[in-house]
Order: structure tokens, then sequence, then C-alpha cells
């Protein structure tokens, strides 16, 4: 019976164990989950470029569009082209660079000490190397670090492998999913849901480019400013400054840190300069590119992407930094879309 306060609390029992279950298995697969939502981050940034490399009509092909799988490798191909062609101007120096900064690591170490020793913050008794082999691990320890982060390096690469072939199987099917998904709202829904999809495409797909433009400004500017200030290695130390600026508000922060060490080898002198050339890229980067790139396009506010880093980043660290902004910009949309202008339905 309907009534039956047996049959009500097994409902109850056996739809908890249920949801627990779910929950529990979702924890499991938590890792697989975030490489899904990444892919799925990626295409639906690059979904609406996809689009337009289809609709081109500057190659003409006939009355044909462009096979959607031919534009994805195509977009994949120029960004491979794009690195290559990068690493081909930057890898020479950028090698040289690192093994002279690797050769002359022992001196500059022992010169960091001395400076230390003479501002009072190290123990005249005590070196660097002495810190560094004071670590309960000893020798073992240092070969399972090795071990470890040769392993993590090969878990990137195989995880980096796996979000370009997702990626490239989710924009091949880019309509039918898109589709699947809309159907599972009410007819009367699914106009407003496709534009809410599309306001979501449009914004990730300009935070997409704009963090890949910021890392290259940021790359070239760092390299410009450091040489010209005579930093050694500044190829590796403006690299480092590129890729750190892909995380946000921490990233170059951290990035800068490499760069004001290895000035302060020379002098104290050079130290503040290149802090205050950091500084001053910062300033101007939030100030006037942020806006320029980011902000119009994206449009979330400070305490929007101050909110978002600071949750992403206790939940997942540096990846859920990665991911905040986007994510931001997606709840942003739904919030807008679909409460705050939704129209009011008659009865």
């Amino acid at each position: 019976m309907a009534n039956d306060p047996r049959a009500l609390i097994l409902f109850t029992i056996v739809s908890t164990a249920c949801a627990l279950l779910l929950l529990w298995t979702l924890y499991l697969v938590r890792d697989q989950l975030v490489l899904v939502y990444i892919s799925g981050l990626l295409a639906t940034g690059l979904a609406p470029l996809v689009l337009a490399i289809e609709r081109q009509t500057i190659v003409p092909i006939g009355r044909k569009r462009v096979p959607r799988a031919a534009a994805i490798l195509v977009i994949y191909a120029l960004f491979l082209a794009v690195v290559g062609g990068v690493l081909a101007a930057a890898l020479p120096p950028l090698v040289a660079q690192a093994e002279e900064l690797w050769k002359d690591l022992p001196a500059n170490l022992d010169l960091l000490q001395m400076k230390l020793v003479s501002w009072g913050i190290l123990p005249a008794g005590l070196t660097l190397k002495e810190v560094a082999s004071q670590s309960p691990a000893g020798s073992a320890g240092a070969v399972g670090t090795v071990l470890v982060a040769v392993w993590s390096i090969i878990g990137g690469l195989l995880g980096l492998l796996s979000i370009l072939l997702l990626t490239f199987y989710l924009l091949v099917e880019w309509h039918g999913i898109l589709n699947l998904f809309i159907r599972l709202f009410p007819r009367r829904r699914r106009k407003r849901v496709t534009e809410v999809s599309s306001r979501v495409a449009v914004k990730i797909s300009a935070w997409l480019g704009g963090q890949l433009l910021l890392g290259v400004i940021i790359g070239i500017t760092s390299a410009i400013g450091l040489g010209f200030l005579g930093v050694p290695y500044f190829f590796v130390l403006a690299a480092i400054a590129g890729i750190g600026e892909m995380i946000p508000m921490v990233g170059p922060i951290i990035s800068a840190i490499p760069a004001i060490a290895v000035a302060l080898t020379i002098s104290p002198g050079l130290a503040l300069a290149v802090a205050a050339f950091f500084a001053t890229q910062q300033a101007l980067e939030n100030n006037v590119l942020v806006p320029k790139v980011l902000g119009s396009q994206v449009g979330l506010s400070a305490v929007a992407v101050i909110v978002a880093l600071g949750i992403g980043t206790e939940l997942m660290g540096i990846l859920g930094a990665l991911l905040a902004v986007p994510t931001a910009a997606i709840v942003q949309v739904l919030v807008e879309e679909l409460l705050i202008d939704a129209p009011e339905e008659s009865a």
C-alpha cells in the first residue's frame, strides 16, 4: 500500500544506500571525471573555432563544408606548428642556458649561502648542502623522490594525451552530444537552453584564447625585460614566467621566485630590480591586459575570480586554480540566464 510505513522506510533505506553508493563510485573515479571535465571545457572552448573552420570560404572546396574531423585536425596541426616554431626559436638558447645554469648551480649555491650567512639568515657552521642532506629520508628517500617525479611526469603525459584524444572525439560528436543534452529539457525550454549553451561556449573560448595569449605576452616581455636587466638564463626564466601565467593569481608570484633567486646570486640590487620588474609587469597585466583580453568577454568580476580561485585551490590545489575561472564563468552564465534574466512564464 502507498501509505504503508514499512514500504516507506524500505524505500528510504534503499534510496539512501543507492545515493551513497553513487557518491562513493564518483569519488573512486574522481581523477577520470576531472579528465572528462577538462576535455569538456577544451571541447566547449574550441567548438566555435571548429565551426568557423567548417564554414570557411577562403579555400574553395565546392559547395561542401570542411569535414568536422579535418577542421579539428587543422586546429591541432596549427597548435603543434606554433609550439614547434616557438621551440625551434627558443629551444637552442633555452637548452644552452639551462646547461649553463646546471653547471653553475654549485657555485651559485655557495654564493647564495655566503650571502645568507652574511645576512644572519643561515648559521655560519651549516651549509645549504647539509640542510638538504638532513632530510629524514636520506639517500633512499632521494632516489624515491626521483622515481616519484619521473612517474608523475609519465602520468602527466599520459593524462595530456588522454585529454587531447577525448577532446577530439567530443568535438567530432559535438552536435550529437549537444542535441542529446538539449533534448533532456522540456520542449518549451530548449531554445533558451541552446542560447545558454552558446553563451557558455563563447565565454570558455574567450577564456581559453585569452589565457594562451596572456602566457605568450608575459613570456616574451619577461625575456626582453630580464635580458635587458642582465639576468643570466633569462630564456629559461621567461619560459617559467610564461607557463606560470597560466595559473591564475599564484602562478605569476611563484614563477617570479626563480628569477629573483638567480638575480640575488649577482647582487641584492639586481634582485630588487627583478622584483620591481615583475611587480610592474603584473600591475600592467591586471589593469590593462586582463580587462582588454578577458574582462570584456568573460565578464567575471574580481570578487568572483578571487572566490572561485580560493574554492578551487582548496578543493584541488593548482589544478583547481586552473579550472576555477572557466567554471565560475559557466556558473555566472547559468545564474544570469536561468535565474536573473529568466522570463516569467505565464500561468
